[in-house]
């Protein structure tokens, strides 16, 4: 953790209140009197949660004909996925890993889990930029069949993204 006064150093040359210089102290006071970091996991939950609730619902509205709800609903949970990742990053780079301290059955468990949702995190970037392009050109027949598969890859991805955090920092937390 810096302090306080090591973060001014940059906004030193400023000699007006820029809107970044004023960004910069407030993110450097918020470090310094409040760990902003160890809420990242939660909030990381909190995105995987919402981007199956909303994945979920755009389903359900484009079954029932209402095309523009499901269009509102899939963007939301594509903003949610993108927050998700950038948050993911900015924690992982700040904290580094964090060890899954379970024991006897729930170790296999876990890692068959973790391991299925990270291949299928990587493997899903492709579908959903190219589900999403076809979608914005227009072309919903190819659409379609491409979301077939995006979007159960997808939730599977979002719930055991839910269920990791749930095991690792709440049914087996390191100590």
């Amino acid at each position: 953790m810096l302090p306080f006064a090591f973060c001014l150093l940059p906004t030193a040359f400023c000699f007006l209140p820029s809107p970044l210089f004023l960004l910069l102290t407030a993110h450097c006071l918020l470090l310094t009197f409040f760990d902003l970091y160890s809420i990242l996991p939660h909030l990381n939950a909190t995105l995987n949660a919402s981007s199956f609730v909303l994945l979920t619902s755009g389903y359900f509205f484009i079954r029932r004909g209402r095309v523009l709800a499901h269009k509102r609903c899939q963007l939301a949970a594509l903003t949610a996925s993108i927050l998700f990742l950038v948050s993911y990053i900015v924690y992982h780079a700040h904290h580094g890993t964090t060890r899954f301290a379970g024991q006897g059955i729930a170790r296999p468990i876990y890692f068959t889990i973790l391991t299925t949702h990270t291949i299928l995190a990587v493997v899903i970037v492709p579908f959903v930029i190219i589900t999403l392009r076809r979608a914005l050109r227009g072309n919903f027949l190819r659409h379609r069949a491409i979301a077939r598969w995006t979007l159960p890859m997808w939730l599977y991805v979002s719930v055991t993204g839910v269920i990791v955090y749930l095991m690792l920092y709440h049914l087996y937390p390191a100590r």
